[in-house]
């Protein structure tokens, strides 16, 4: 389940807000264009197939790094070790 600053991040990545507490009512807007209480809601439903969205694309491109490297996870994993 996302975390209500989760939801935030997503919604507004740029930041200009703070929140306190778990609730819509402690969001306070700072140097950014305000959301809904809906649109915060519907957030929560959003934000897992967002999430993987980000890590599978995440993952594509140190896959496609690696490969432009030469390199499989576990000798990469060996250089940083």
């Amino acid at each position: 389940m996302a975390k209500p600053r989760e939801v935030l991040e997503m919604l507004i990545p740029n930041g200009g807000w703070a929140i306190s507490g778990d609730e819509y009512e402690g969001i306070q807007f700072l140097e950014c264009e305000p959301i809904t209480k809906a649109e915060f809601e519907a957030g929560f439903a959003q934000y897992d197939a967002w999430k993987a969205e980000q890590d599978a694309a995440k993952a594509a491109k140190k896959a496609a790094l690696l490969d432009r490297l030469g390199l499989t996870q576990e000798e990469f994993n060996t250089l940083t070790a």
